[in-house]
């Protein structure tokens, strides 16, 4: 196995629901700037509640979220059970106030850890023409 460097949480989410709350450290805040230029922002953050050994360790789900989708190998799913607990979702940023955002759309549950937070660029983060197998069709946006 090979490590890399440390990483470090920049925020956590404060309430979740349909409208999410994300809190971000004193120490990042300047990194907000601008960001309200943008109206969607991918939210990279860590699946806490997933971060065991058990949990860890799963290599092939069935993605519970769709239903008569097959068994796959974990890499091939959105499962929050995978080696490193990652989890990423594309939200409408609704307002920031000091170093809160106000976000839609987060899948993320109350203290979940925030990784890092990027602009959804379209011409960069959406492939139309993109392949997908069939069972992806059915389930909610994930």
């Amino acid at each position: 196995m090979i490590k890399v460097g440390k990483l470090k949480f920049i925020g956590i989410v404060e309430d979740a629901g349909e409208l999410s709350k994300v809190k971000i450290f004193p120490g990042f805040c300047a990194g907000l700037q601008r960001l309200n230029d943008f109206s969607h922002l991918i939210i990279l953050y860590w699946f806490h509640l997933r971060d065991n050994e058990k949990e860890r360790s799963i290599l092939k789900v069935v993605p519970r979220r769709h239903p008569g989708a097959p068994q796959v190998g974990v890499f091939a799913s959105r499962s929050p059970s995978r080696p490193n607990p990652i989890g990423l979702c594309v939200t409408e940023l609704v307002k920031i106030e000091e170093c809160t955002l106000t976000v839609k759309g987060l899948d993320a549950l109350q203290n979940s850890p925030i990784i890092d937070i990027k602009p959804y660029l379209p011409r960069a983060d959406s492939i139309p023409e993109a392949r997908v197998p069939e069972w992806t069709s059915s389930g909610p946006p994930t």
